[in-house]
């Protein structure tokens, strides 16, 4: 039986983890055990208790109680499901909830990098990329493109930000992830790095020699800046996308999705 809970105060007890609390709060590094994420709307709630994540509350909007998030609500068993209007509910977030209904999660532990590679051909390394909306892509290609896993230097966004997760439509769920704190054990564990960076000697993407790496991590660099220079020097290749009239460069999110395809597994 669902544990419905009327909001009546957006100073209310419990609803904080929905309205105060900040991404680096949820995510709880000096307690990682008790950190959690937010999940927005139905269809990716979906996925995500697909995946097996575990949910802690419910914000809904009391129209959608026995509407698009009735099934969610019967699943996710005696964990409260705060309620109210959709005028409350959005002063209380900030901002309109995405078909009126959001799921805290229970937080992964961080994953093993080795584990996460082991057996994978194809990865995706996001280096130092902080917009959520591009990382949401990105998993997005990742998922629908046939790379087996992501990693994220420790200056890239949460992949468990909201609109990160919202952008991927759960796709952050479907794709191992974890973090990486240096390319060294990529090269130790049998991967070569391809950077996608525009130099005076970087392959075209076609480059056949890229096709017959075993292992491939490709590396994927900031919106504005680009790869460090020490991460272009250090790289197996560096690799462009030839392009025509005159631009030199595609979105992070766009040009992911380029490479994913063009340098898949065969």
């Amino acid at each position: 039986m669902a544990n419905l809970i009327e909001v009546v105060s957006l100073q209310q007890a419990g609803v904080e983890i929905f309205s105060s609390l900040t991404e680096a709060q949820l995510r709880n590094r000096v307690e990682p055990e008790k950190g959690v994420f937010i999940v927005e709307s139905p269809k990716v709630i979906r996925v995500a208790l697909d995946a097996g994540y575990t949910p802690v509350a419910l914000l809904c909007e009391r129209r959608h109680i026995t509407g698009d998030a009735a099934d969610i609500i019967q699943r996710c068993g005696d964990i409260p499901v705060y309620t109210g209007s959709r005028e409350l509910l959005g002063s209380l977030t900030g901002y309109v909830l995405t078909r009126g209904v959001l799921c805290a999660m229970r937080r992964p532990l961080e994953k093993d990098l080795r584990s996460v590679v082991d057996g994978k051909r194809r990865v995706v390394v996001i280096d130092g990329v902080v917009d959520t909306t591009n990382i949401g892509a990105i998993f997005r290609s990742a998922a629908a493109l046939g790379i087996d896993a992501v990693l994220l230097t420790r200056n890239a966004c949460d992949p468990l930000n909201r609109r990160a997760v919202r952008v991927s439509m759960g796709s952050v769920f479907l794709v191992p992830w974890t973090w990486l704190d240096d390319y060294a054990t990529l090269r130790e564990l049998g991967f070569k790095t391809a950077a996608m960076a525009l130099t005076d000697d970087s392959l075209s993407i076609d480059d056949e020699r890229l096709l017959t790496e075993e292992r491939l991590a490709i590396v994927m660099g900031t919106e504005g800046d680009g790869l460090p220079r020490e991460t272009i020097a250090g790289a197996d290749y560096v690799v462009r996308i030839p392009m025509q009239h005159g631009v030199d460069s595609l979105n992070v999110a766009a040009a992911a999705a380029v490479a994913f395809w063009q340098l898949r597994a065969r």
